[in-house]
């Protein structure tokens, strides 16, 4: 037994903790070990800001530093979906030969370093290859420079070839330098892991919008914008702009923005040197105040409410300045506040960003609304409406909030976690909440699941059907009031306190009823957390095939054949509610390797259309349409009635 000192200390506390307790880490077993510190999150491909799609972006993003430094117009890419394989080729400057196995393998190693080489990169801190290389289970680099040629390629991390430098003469004189990355992730980290080509194209649409010349070949598809931001809005904006979109082009400031109906917030496509801010961060907040404060300032009406002015806004943001600073490697927000960064004494005489963005709002808004009137009359009748419909709801959405505040100390409907979205804390995206079908399939989730990030709310049987009613409508019902505060994305989405909201239904009709009446509420009202993808549907077993030896769960009929084929005296059982799987069996279903799939909103999907068509009065016509695309299910196949 082990003693103890004045301090009541074991004394041999030193057997735990000697020498041998201190580690060294290569770099790439650091980042191997410590994923989330580079690259976010691993996930499985379901969700768009999964691991797999950051490596694609690094590698890109190298590729698009060299364009933006006026080298190489063209970058390829392809993805083998089976293989899992993804190539990128530019036709840059090409890594130097000398230092390229570094260049790829060496933490803080790279040019990035050097503002003279690199203006207003993406890619500063000699991470992303690095990443991309240690992250993969087979990475092969190439870089064709001046007539020479070398190729190295790694195995989670550590070199396994290298060519050494060649001679190098290419048939086309336009492909003699550049850099070409092979890699694929590896499911030993990312598990089961699959590309979605809506997420990979959706990137490739951004890297052109946001750089204007660039041709972009993926999969053997050209892509290529022409008016830049311009042509994001125009090719993403859901329902017709209230007027003409205004485009502003001043130096390393770009936007594109107009009004739509029928929107309860404001919704921005934010960028920094060309990464995707989806978090916003200080160019977003400066561009938010600026633009209420010229359009409050052009109509001398000091009494107007910034929201009342920037609700339907819908806006595409780019803004470039030196080695920005974002707020995790994964560079989702932006938190520099001035064009450049601090002097080694720490002063700044750079402008301060809000002041940038504010001098040519000034200068270009104000003119474009003074020269064309049109314009400013339908922007002043979009505030008029905004404000009027603002103050016919605020004395329920009053009485809705302190109804609210007192359900929330004793809300039986929520299971809350204990990390949120909207925190620093390290595991915030892994925070989840799932809306289940009353207390029995709530149950075996709330048993099951990790306290810590995962959250459960259960509805009530099943929810308004809110395709046909007005906001008011949905603050005087008590479960949908709850929900949406749950969320706290009442005000905007900067304050949602879950990454991921998870449909968690039963596998039958009225699951499936309840499912859409959701997602209707959510397309209906709060439409900007599908547009972000932050809402999924989780894929539960539908059956358990097992004997003795083994225990298969199956998510559908092809699964299901195969268990059984492969199981001797198979015992199958069909799962028809969430309440039926134990909370044994349900914790695999929600752990790290749960299936998730997201609901991603194509560039040309109707959603007003949709919903008035599946979810509304028009029963005559919804009728004819279910007998007409009718199928009927056997026990064999399925047959088209």
């Amino acid at each position: 037994m082990a003693t103890e000192d004045e301090n009541n200390l074991p004394l041999n506390i030193a057997a735990d903790y000697g020498d041998e307790s201190i580690i060294h880490l290569e770099d790439m077993e650091h980042i191997r070990l410590r994923p989330g510190m580079y690259i976010g999150k691993l996930g499985d491909g379901s969700s768009h800001d999964d691991g797999i799609y950051v490596l694609i972006k690094e590698v890109i993003d190298n590729a698009i530093d060299e364009f933006t430094s006026g080298f190489g117009k063209r970058i390829e890419m392809s993805i083998n979906f089976a293989e899992r394989k993804v190539t990128i080729r530019d036709y840059g400057r090409g890594i130097p030969l000398g230092k390229m196995v570094e260049a790829v393998s060496k933490l803080n190693t790279g040019a990035k370093y050097d503002s003279k080489v690199f203006q207003k990169s993406v890619g500063l801190n000699g991470v992303g290859t690095k990443a991309v290389n240690a992250l993969s289970s087979y990475f092969r680099v190439q870089a064709f420079r001046e007539g020479k040629t070398r190729w190295a390629e790694f195995c989670e991390g550590k070199l396994t070839h290298d060519s050494d430098i060649l001679p190098y003469t290419p048939d086309d004189p336009f492909m003699a330098s550049g850099t070409l990355v092979e890699f694929i992730p590896d499911s030993k980290l990312f598990g089961n892991f699959h590309f979605l080509n809506e997420y990979v194209e959706r990137r490739v649409w951004n890297y052109c919008y946001l750089n204007r010349g660039l041709t972009f070949y993926y999969n053997d598809k050209r892509y290529y914008s022409k008016n830049g931001l311009l042509d994001l809005l125009e090719h993403n904006m859901e329902g017709q702009p209230l007027y003409p979109i205004i485009h502003i082009k001043d130096d390393d400031f770009e936007a594109s923005f107009t009004h739509v109906n029928g929107q309860s917030s404001d919704y921005y496509y934010s960028f920094v040197n060309g990464q995707h801010t989806t978090e916003g961060g200080t160019h977003q907040s400066a561009f938010r105040e600026g633009y209420a404060r010229v359009v409050k300032d052009f109509y001398n009406k000091k009494e107007f409410a910034p929201e009342d002015i920037r609700q339907g806004l819908v806006c595409a943001l780019c803004i470039r300045i030196q080695e920005p600073v974002f707020e995790a490697q994964t560079k989702t927000k932006l938190g520099s506040t001035h064009l450049a960064p601090n002097k080694q004494d720490g002063t700044n005489d750079s402008p301060f960003l809000k002041t940038y963005v504010l001098d040519i709002l000034k200068r270009h808004l104000d003119n474009y609304l003074h020269i064309h009137s049109d314009t400013a009359e339908v922007l002043l009748e979009k505030i008029q409406r905004n404000e009027k419909e603002r103050k016919e709801i605020a004395g329920i959405k009053k009485l809705a909030k302190e109804s609210t505040r007192k359900a929330r100390l004793n809300n039986s409907k929520l299971r809350d976690c204990h990390v949120h979205y909207n925190s620093n804390h390290s595991r915030r995206l892994e925070s989840t909440i799932f809306i289940t079908e009353g207390l029995s399939a709530s149950g075996s989730i709330t048993k099951s699941r990790d306290v810590e990030t995962q959250a459960v709310f259960s509805l009530r049987g099943k929810p308004l059907n809110t395709v046909s009613v007005g906001k008011a409508e949905v603050y005087k019902n008590e479960e949908l009031n709850l929900l949406h505060n749950a969320l706290d994305i009442d005000d905007g989405m900067e304050n949602l306190r879950y990454n991921n909201v998870v449909i968690a239904t039963d596998a039958d009709v009225d699951g499936m009823h309840i499912r859409l009446l959701l997602l209707t509420f959510f397309l209906r009202f709060y439409p900007d957390l599908v547009r972000q993808g932050h809402v999924y549907i989780l894929q539960t077993p539908l059956f358990r095939v097992r004997n003795k030896q083994k225990t298969t769960y199956c998510y559908n009929d092809e699964e299901r054949i195969a268990a059984i084929n492969s199981t001797a005296g198979a015992e199958i059982t069909r799962f028809k509610g969430l309440g039926e799987i134990s909370p044994d069996e349900f914790k695999g279903f929600i752990n790290q390797d749960m299936r998730l799939d997201p609901v991603i909103l194509h560039k040309d999907f109707d959603t007003n259309g949709v919903l008035r068509f599946y979810m509304g009065q028009n029963t005559a016509d919804r009728r004819e349409f279910i007998m007409k695309n009718l199928r009927v299910e056997d026990d064999e196949n399925i047959v088209v009635a």
